[in-house]
């Protein structure tokens, strides 16, 4: 069984350290390979290399890692319960 919290959280600050790599992708790479448009995509109002922007998307992006960690922790727990590991037969040792 997983902690929703914990999950949660793990998925939050995975997800906003990706998009601080990103960014940090983008400023080192010539415009023409960084990916200021797919962040521009994904995450709304995120405008690419204003303080503001940069603030909002590290708060979208760690919404939505948090936001599969809900979602996803009770859809697992509940699988985990119906089709989870079962004791082994006792082997007689």
């Amino acid at each position: 069984m997983l902690n929703i919290k914990l999950v949660s959280w793990s998925l939050g600050v995975f997800a906003a350290i990706s998009f601080v790599l990103c960014v940090i992708y983008g400023l080192v790479t010539p415009e023409s390979i960084h990916m200021h448009e797919f962040l521009e995509m994904a995450l709304p109002a995120f405008e690419w290399l204003s303080f503001w922007g940069f603030m909002l998307g590290l708060v979208e992006s760690f919404l939505f890692g948090a936001y599969a960690g809900i979602v996803f922790v009770p859809i697992y727990n509940l699988l985990y319960r119906v089709w989870g590991q079962k004791p082994l037969p006792h082997t007689g040792r």
